[in-house]
């Protein structure tokens, strides 16, 4: 059971000003925050991060919605953290998510599904290293 996961709030929920929300929403699900960056990334930074879904119909139409605005990259803290947080953010398709969750209340669509969250503790580690370094992260 991994005690760390990360999350990205997306360019479609940072734009509508959803970011506050969805931050007191985490905090409120009892997730402490041991790094967080507002940045935005360029295309080739999305590609490198999304690499894992180079060739799938989906992946340029993701790298060029992830490089369209500025995001906000969080690694938190829990007891198991990567299960909690999928159960907090909601099934990837917003009209399949279950009342309350995050995605149900500021997803539009399955391609602009508000956030992010790791689906492996190996995955959370991978994630969070990829936008932050050991220093950058307090616990």
């Amino acid at each position: 059971m991994g005690k760390i996961t990360f999350s990205i709030i997306k360019p479609d929920a940072t734009s509508k000003g959803y970011t506050g929300s969805i931050l007191n929403e985490i905090l409120h699900a009892g997730f402490n925050i041991l790094a967080m960056k507002w940045t935005k990334l360029s295309k080739e930074q999305a590609g490198k991060f999304y690499e894992i879904h180079r060739g799938k119909p989906f992946y340029d139409s993701l790298v060029e919605f992830m490089s369209s605005g500025p995001i906000v990259v969080l690694t938190l803290k829990k007891d198991n953290a990567v299960d909690d947080f999928r159960k907090l953010i909601g099934a990837t398709d917003p009209a399949k998510a279950a009342e309350g969750t995050i995605r149900k209340k500021y997803a539009s669509e399955i391609e602009r599904n508000a956030i992010h969250g790791s689906d492996s503790n190996g995955n959370a580690i991978i994630e969070t290293n990829f936008f932050f370094s050991q220093l950058e992260i307090f616990e």
